[in-house]
């Protein structure tokens, strides 16, 4: 892939990184390694950037930080994209993870509606239709929380900058 870009990305608790690294071992023992970066944790994407605008993306991550606490996600069920390139688990909307997207703009025009999710599988369409049927028999819903927003730059992958969120968010005026 030879697209440059950034992503805010909302990471998940180490609880919840545990739980879905044991859903990727069962799709890997399965024979289901697929193309996505292994060493991004478990995340929902809260908007891209293009490259050249790094600052942007560092303020954007670290304004919308200092206003959050600790986020609750209800990851409820697993899809697939159109196209089927993409196994996901996806939380519940709520109005703190909206609330959290809007702080995380769109500024600029993105190329895909927002649709909260977690990449779980990137891989041929065939293999993740398959996979689809080995993931079915240990996923469960679970409770997750958004502990920490980063930038990272895509392809080839690399962390900018990362921040927790804060433990008590600020009082509403």
């Amino acid at each position: 892939m030879s697209e440059q870009f950034l992503t805010l990305m909302a990471d998940l608790d180490e609880e919840s990184q545990k739980l879905m690294a044991g859903w990727y071992a069962s799709l890997k023992e399965a024979g289901f390694t697929g193309s996505q970066s292994p060493e991004v944790p478990y995340h929902i994407s809260l908007m891209t950037f293009a490259s050249d605008q790094q600052a942007r993306a560092l303020e954007t991550m670290y304004e919308a930080a200092e206003q959050f606490a600790p986020i609750p996600v209800y990851v409820s069920h697993i899809g697939v994209f159109a196209g089927g390139r993409v196994l996901f688990a996806a939380p519940e909307s709520n109005p703190q993870l909206e609330k959290l997207r809007a702080a995380c703009g769109p500024q600029a025009p993105q190329m895909y509606p927002w649709i909260p999710h977690i990449t779980l599988l990137m891989d041929e369409t065939e293999n993740v239709c398959a996979a689809l049927s080995v993931l079915v028999k240990s996923f469960r819903p679970f409770l997750g929380w958004i502990t920490r927003l980063q930038v990272c730059s895509f392809w080839p992958m690399q962390e900018i900058a990362a921040i927790d969120l804060i433990e008590e968010a600020p009082a509403e005026n």
